[in-house]
């Protein structure tokens, strides 16, 4: 086997874990797809012989890239109405390992991704590589340019915003039921029914895309949210199967061929405290790819 092959056989190896790191630095499937792959092109151009570990070599490099494309995305990024969210990553339900499934969720949830994007990009680099990958803080320092002590202290400050951020219940057979409750709510177009549900203080995002013509900014309180779910999901709740959306509950409202969208629900002592709408069809052509 030649050196070149070596890599390549062990660059697949770490695919997966590059695809992690990836997507929670930059929420978006495809991106972090682009991302892994510039980080092969820059290991095919590397001495592989001076490399000591090359999973931590892997890992810095791809966090390096997560990282200007996250600031070149900032720059660019203006969303006039709407709200930006991730990409989701759709599965089904799966009840088989619900612990597993929590860690899961613990890492890429909707409601964890949110708060990351409201971070800056150093700040959720910190926090992803030490907090997430346990990458040590003088690693990441070299990522940032930046001392090991201003590292630390950037992800204590991104660990403290998670750490505000509502703490969701990790029950999937709890956040399955209070999902069901809703969507029969919504059917039945019951508004004290779809309250019930609701916390007080629930927030309510859609992405539509930067030129959704539906795109309107995030809605708070369980009176407005219910109204405004009561405005248009008697139409498409009939749509929708349950299916998880970032390790929770949630809802594909269509089919993996052909979604209307995704919603993500974050449940909060029983009651949802966040509803995650992607309906930007930019950010749901990856659902084809694996059902």
């Amino acid at each position: 086997m030649t050196d070149q092959s070596w890599l390549a056989e062990q660059f697949e190896r770490s695919r997966p874990h590059l695809e992690a790191v990836a997507y929670r630095m930059l929420g978006s499937v495809s991106e972090a797809q682009d991302a892994v792959q510039e980080t092969w092109l820059r290991l095919s151009r590397s001495d592989g012989a001076a490399i000591d570990d090359l999973q931590a070599w892997l890992t810095t490099v791809v966090g390096r890239i997560s990282l200007d494309m996250l600031r070149s995305r900032k720059a660019r990024h203006e969303y006039s109405a709407g709200s930006w969210l991730p990409e989701p990553l759709v599965g089904e339900p799966d009840e088989s390992e619900p612990e597993q499934q929590a860690v899961l969720a613990d890492s890429i949830g909707l409601a964890l991704l949110v708060v990351l994007e409201s971070l800056t990009p150093a700040e959720r680099l910190a926090f992803v590589l030490h907090d997430v990958f346990a990458v040590p803080f003088d690693d990441i320092a070299e990522v940032i340019d930046r001392s090991p002590d201003s590292a630390r202290q950037l992800a204590s400050r991104a660990r403290r915003r998670v750490q505000a951020a509502p703490q969701p219940d990790r029950d999937t057979a709890l956040q399955r039921r209070v999902v069901d409750a809703f969507l029969a709510a919504a059917r039945a177009g019951d508004f004290e029914a779809l309250v019930g549900v609701l916390d007080p203080d629930v927030i309510f995002r859609t992405d539509t895309g930067p030129a959704g013509p539906l795109a309107r900014p995030p809605l708070a309180g369980a009176g407005p949210v219910a109204r405004r779910v009561l405005g248009t999901a008697p139409r498409f709740a009939n749509l929708a199967r349950p299916v998880l959306v970032n390790g929770e509950a949630g809802a594909l409202f269509g089919t993996y061929d052909d979604p209307i969208a995704v919603i993500g629900f974050t449940i909060v002592r029983g009651r949802i405290a966040e509803l995650n709408l992607v309906a930007d069809p930019a950010k749901l052509r990856h659902l084809t790819i694996e059902p």
